[in-house]
């Protein structure tokens, strides 16, 4: 196993899928790599969180 470049694809940069984080995810079963840059991640989380908010006032 090696690190893999992939691009986000919400911003278009490129981010590092460690060998590392490649292991966390093959021992949590996911079966996708991620598609999105951790920054990406992080906003699209918080986006649905303030979502689910609003939805529940």
């Amino acid at each position: 196993m090696q690190d893999k470049t992939i691009v986000c694809k919400d911003c278009g940069k490129e981010f590092i899928f460690s060998v590392r984080e490649q292991e966390f995810y093959k021992e949590k079963g996911f079966d996708n790599e991620p598609k999105r840059c951790k920054e990406c991640r992080i906003a699209k989380k918080e986006n649905q969180k303030n979502s689910e908010h609003k939805e529940n006032n």
